[in-house]
């Protein structure tokens, strides 16, 4: 029954992961794509849905990411690994930053702020402390259940972190690695860098040096060699009405 406990942690992985790089990154911080007011919302609510007990505001994000390629790998950028002596102080400073422009402690420059997705009522019912608890006990649950009646080895429970801060997790990962490992195809006179098989394993995310170069551009993907996984599955949206490209696409 151990394969209940994998299809679920990648399940929630990649489910997360999508709506992390489709509607936080590519829409709500770069605008590559539109959508309808109804559409927006119900992504919207599945970028909560599936992050769950990890879910960032989208506003937030998208400021912070703005500021990220405005600022990047200098002292005013918000997750630069090479300002931290470990990833785990990134986060930290990371979540500080973030924490202060949700509450209003911060306020961002103008040039950061156009065009945000803001869902008030969604934002203060998936950043309350009760329901990010909630989702909690229903991961742990979900694990206890195969451990207690299934008989599946308690180990599998060292999941369980990475599903309580999977957004925070997946996106330490791309700021870490995709600006310190891999490959470089452009100059863009910062640290931004490719990496590959990580950059599909991670949907494209980590073709960082790519993104860095192209920011518009909806499919992060440069080589023979690289596939940006998310871009397929944009288009099929697109193909079929539920999104509309605003740029051209840089292939």
């Amino acid at each position: 029954m151990f394969w209940a406990i994998i299809i679920f942690f990648f399940a929630h992985w990649f489910l997360s992961l999508f709506f992390h790089t489709a509607f936080l990154h590519r829409y709500a911080s770069h605008q590559m794509f539109s959508m309808g007011k109804i559409t927006e919302k119900v992504f919207y609510f599945l970028t909560w849905l599936f992050q769950g007990s990890s879910f960032l505001i989208p506003r937030a994000y998208a400021v912070m990411h703005r500021m990220h390629h405005a600022y990047s790998d200098t002292e005013k950028d918000p997750h630069s690994p090479h300002f931290f002596k470990d990833v785990f102080q990134m986060m930290m400073k990371t979540r500080d930053i973030y924490n202060d422009f949700v509450r209003g402690i911060r306020l961002p420059d103008t040039q950061f702020i156009k065009n945000l997705p803001v869902w008030n009522a969604m934002d203060k019912f998936g950043d309350n402390l009760v329901v990010r608890i909630g989702w909690g006990v229903s991961y742990s649950l979900f694990y206890l259940y195969f451990i207690v009646f299934q008989d599946v080895s308690a180990w599998w429970l060292l999941l369980l972190p990475v599903h309580y801060l999977i957004g925070p997790v997946q996106g330490a990962l791309v700021n870490w690695c995709g600006h310190k490992y891999g490959y470089q195809n452009f100059d863009n006179g910062d640290h931004s860098h490719n990496s590959s098989p990580l950059g599909i394993l991670l949907m494209g995310e980590l073709f960082q040096n790519n993104h860095h170069k192209f920011p518009d551009s909806i499919n992060f993907a440069k080589r023979w060699f690289e596939f940006d996984f998310t871009y397929p599955i944009l288009v099929l949206l697109a193909s079929v009405g539920v999104i509309r490209f605003n740029r051209q696409k840089i292939s």
